[in-house]
């Protein structure tokens, strides 16, 4: 995660792979392990960085910085900071050496026993209002600052405080495979328990299950896609019909491109874009598994131009983003991000969504969706394309699932972790005249 910039999820196969680990409890564990010290990174280093002084935990190397934060979440945040568990502390050191090497951690032991008794409070006392907010609810201080702007002091706080756990699992019905009601049977027989979503069609939360997910037979079979909520709200606004000629572009790894085709009962004609080969071998398999043959792959870079047909009647465009409302599910997004980032991923998103106006025939649609809560992601984007392409209008989302846009775009539409059990979301519809 740290030396290639991966996202949790891929860098954890990668590394599971690499190790040979069959266990499903331990990669489990370790997951969690990872994730929740990954989440608190800033209040960690905080932390490590009043104990080291005058030294910085970012003087060391990469091996000996995870393990300083592996230490501190696990002997002291998961005891609320309160705890002494000396023979945990003991063993986890012994663990330490025994993967670094002892010369390698030999730099940092002196320091273990004061961070198993330094208190936490002070530290955050003596921060300053922002970045205190930042510390309490593990969040880089300027993102802090952003959300109080954007969202005023009450809100931004609740939205911080929302991204402390991830969004309720949620899975995709897939009527390409059987019925609905014989899916549910299926799921239910294997000990997953659901609940409809309203107003979705075929979105579900998941209230339980006996065993993983992507360990049961229905999974594996492509009953099921597992989804958030907000990516399944995109695809029911794009809204295709039987017959319909479709673009899904940025298509990868194959969310959108196979609930699009179950809404047009696998009639009619997908063209799937992504410019990474990796991604699209991904696509390749979902594509097969949930029973879609609709649906054509085309590698190619969006931000260059489309070279595909110019009369699709309806485009989905869910371009690259600073993923600003995935902090939950994804927290190394968090730290590797900088103000800059915005305006980097704005220019790409306008690129690729200026290029994509030209393949929209005629009364035909364009939905343009992120999974940012930035303004510059999302209502400027849009203002800007209205301004450039005035053949193109907003039209009303149907149906209304979250908040009205910012900035006067109240027919867009927005979602919050903290009101809508779901990533943060923004979805466009636009139609052309």
């Amino acid at each position: 995660m740290e030396l290639q910039k991966l996202s949790e999820h891929l860098a954890f196969a990668r590394t599971v792979k690499q190790l040979g680990v069959s266990d499903p409890n331990a990669v489990r564990y370790a997951y969690g392990l990872v994730i929740e010290t990954v989440r608190r990174k800033n209040l960690i280093d905080k932390f490590v960085n009043s104990v080291l002084k005058p030294m910085e935990i970012s003087e060391f190397s990469m091996g000996v910085q995870a393990f300083l934060r592996l230490y501190v979440y696990q002997t002291r945040v998961t005891k609320n900071w309160a705890k002494l568990d000396l023979e945990e502390a003991e063993s986890i050191a012994r663990l330490g050496r025994a993967i670094l090497g002892w010369k390698t951690l030999r730099c940092v032991e002196p320091f273990l026993g004061f961070l198993l008794t330094r208190e936490i409070n002070p530290v955050l006392s003596a921060a300053g209002e922002m970045e205190r907010v930042g510390l309490q609810t593990f969040h880089p201080t300027w993102f802090v600052e952003y959300c109080f702007n954007l969202l005023g002091r009450g809100e931004a706080t609740a939205f911080l405080e929302g991204n402390l756990k991830p969004p309720p699992t949620c899975i995709r019905i897939n009527t390409l495979k059987a019925s609905e009601q014989k899916i549910l049977e299926s799921l239910a027989a294997e000990g997953v328990r659901v609940e409809k979503i309203e107003p979705l069609k075929y979105a579900y939360k998941v209230m339980g299950a006996k065993r993983p997910l992507r360990e049961t037979e229905s999974f594996k079979e492509g009953l099921f896609y597992i989804q958030d909520k907000a990516s399944c709200y995109a695809a029911e606004v794009a809204a295709p019909q039987p017959g319909m000629t479709v673009l899904d572009v940025c298509a990868a790894p194959g969310a959108k491109t196979t609930y699009l085709a179950q809404l047009m009962q696998n009639r009619g004609s997908i063209f799937s874009v992504d410019y990474s080969i990796r991604r699209m071998q991904t696509w390749k398999r979902e594509v097969a598994v949930m029973g879609v043959e609709i649906a054509e792959p085309i590698i190619a870079d969006v931000c260059m131009g489309l070279p595909v047909l110019s009369n699709a009647d309806v485009v989905v465009l869910d371009p690259p983003c600073t993923s600003t409302g995935v902090f939950a599910k994804q927290p190394s997004a968090k730290w590797r991000l900088t103000p800059k980032s915005i305006d980097k991923m704005a220019d790409i998103q306008w690129r690729m969504i200026d290029n994509c106006a030209g393949n929209v025939r005629s009364g035909g649609s364009l939905i343009y969706s992120t999974c940012s809560i930035t303004v510059e992601e999302n209502e400027l984007v849009i203002e800007r394309f209205l301004k450039q392409h005035s053949d193109f209008t907003l039209a009303e989302i149907k149906p209304k699932l979250g908040m009205p846009g910012l900035r006067g775009f109240d027919k867009c539409q927005r979602l919050y972790p903290h009101l809508h059990e779901s990533n943060g979301f923004f979805i466009a519809k636009l139609v052309k005249q």
